[in-house]
């Protein structure tokens, strides 16, 4: 008995000195932990791959194009007046009728001037009459002067009576010519081709020169023109362009539907001090007529065109405190921020003027979580991404030796206080404890 004692209090000794032993190395080595990491940084587990979409940069031929806003105007308006008064007789046109000219349009009555036409007549042939009565009393006082028989006071109030007659004459002519006018103006004819709008006026009312509504309005749509303004800046572009040949541009509505294509025509002879802008003027065939006076349109013209100009998705310029830049992803899928400049926009495409090259792979979503040198995996035109695949860190050669030896100490306290299992199982050891000899 007092040498199974003698046995168990010598294993209990020996596994003790061990757990002494492995505590002694931990520690040791939590201790040497921090000169290590003072001679090089420990290495940081593996980061989470970001999912972004990334494209090439392209390169093609970019439109310089200029874009302001501009009012649709008819090339041609008239306002249908009245040029006499007069009582309006017919209306001869529908209200949004298109018309050509020398259309009738409307007639006013044309009974008082017919009258008065006929009264001027009447005065000139009147007056015609009287004028061969004074011509042949002057021809018979000229030959009696010339007998003596008539006196020169004689001879010159006759021929005055004749220049007066001749001077009544031609006033008779004028007023008849200012009836004819007048008669002319009876009828309303339309000046040029167009469309007609809504009818001011009925018939049977009294019309006026003065009148402040006309009777109606005729448009000319087809062509149509466009005003718009571009800031000063642009007087230059726009003055070699026109030199160049025909500028062509294009109006589009608020939601960039393009009504029509055209051309510029002229440019304003000045420069609006207060706005610092240029006024132009543009015509466009406007043959389907989707470009309606007075509407709001946003107007681009085309000034140049770059040449194989390198140019990126407008999603991938971005903006910070130093600047435009773009985030560039390498060949090793990492993420680096590239300062960038940029030119000329055409659409949803950005020039780049400096920064980035060919064979560039620039981000165009989720730029949001990247910081530099950030690893990132590119979408596919699918939407999947494809992750790193991360290992997970196993227990240390410390914990396992810890754990074997806890294992050992709480196999002899089970022998201490039942020392059959000793007799029973002489494997029942330690590993690497040797076993002791019993002691007389």
């Amino acid at each position: 008995m007092s040498s199974f004692r003698r046995f168990t209090s010598v294993r209990t000794l020996i596994v003790l000195a061990a757990l002494g032993s492995v505590a002694l190395a931990a520690a040791a080595g939590v201790l040497t932990l921090p000169a290590r990491s003072q001679g090089a940084a420990p290495a940081s587990p593996p980061q989470a791959a970001v999912p972004v979409t990334a494209t090439p940069v392209t390169r093609r031929d970019v439109p310089l194009t200029l874009t302001g806003l501009g009012t649709v105007q008819a090339s041609q308006t008239v306002n249908l007046r009245t040029r006499v008064d007069g009582t309006l007789q017919e209306v001869a046109f529908r209200e949004g009728q298109h018309v050509k000219a020398g259309d009738v349009l409307a007639r006013l009555d044309p009974r008082l001037t017919e009258a008065a036409l006929a009264q001027a007549r009447a005065t000139k042939a009147k007056d015609e009459a009287q004028l061969r009565s004074a011509q042949a009393d002057l021809s018979r006082s000229l030959a009696l002067a010339s007998k003596d028989f008539a006196s020169k006071q004689q001879l010159d109030q006759q021929q005055a009576t004749v220049d007066q007659l001749k001077a009544t004459i031609a006033a008779d002519q004028a007023a008849i010519d200012s009836a004819t006018t007048n008669l002319d103006y009876m009828t309303i004819t339309a000046p040029t081709n167009g469309r007609m709008g809504i009818r001011q006026a009925d018939a049977g009312n009294v019309v006026h020169p003065s009148d402040v509504l006309p009777i109606g309005i005729l448009a000319t749509l087809k062509p149509v023109a466009v005003l718009f303004t571009l800031p000063e800046k642009h007087l230059q572009a726009m003055q070699e362009a026109m030199r160049s040949g025909p500028v062509p541009i294009t109006a589009t509505d608020q939601s960039g539907t393009v009504l029509g294509t055209g051309r510029v025509t002229v440019i304003d002879n000045r420069i609006d001090p207060t706005t610092a802008t240029l006024r132009l003027k543009a015509e466009f065939p406007n043959g389907d007529e989707r470009l309606w006076p007075g509407a709001f349109v946003h107007v681009a013209v085309t000034v140049s065109v770059l040449k194989n100009a390198l140019t990126v998705p407008d999603a991938a310029v971005q903006r910070g405190p130093d600047g435009l830049y773009a985030w560039v992803v390498d060949g090793d899928s990492i993420a680096q921020m590239r300062p960038i400049e940029t030119g000329a926009t055409e659409g949803d495409l950005t020039v780049v003027t400096k920064g980035l090259s060919d064979g560039d792979q620039v981000v165009t979503g989720g730029q949001y979580r990247l910081r530099p040198r950030t690893h990132v995996t590119v979408r596919g035109p699918d939407g999947s991404t494809t992750a790193p695949r991360k290992i997970a860190p196993g227990p240390s050669v410390a914990t396992e030796t810890i754990g074997a030896v806890s294992q050992d100490l709480s196999r002899s306290q089970d022998l201490s206080r039942n020392p059959d299992l000793s007799r029973n199982s002489g494997a029942a050891q330690a590993p690497g404890v040797a076993k002791a000899k019993d002691t007389p």
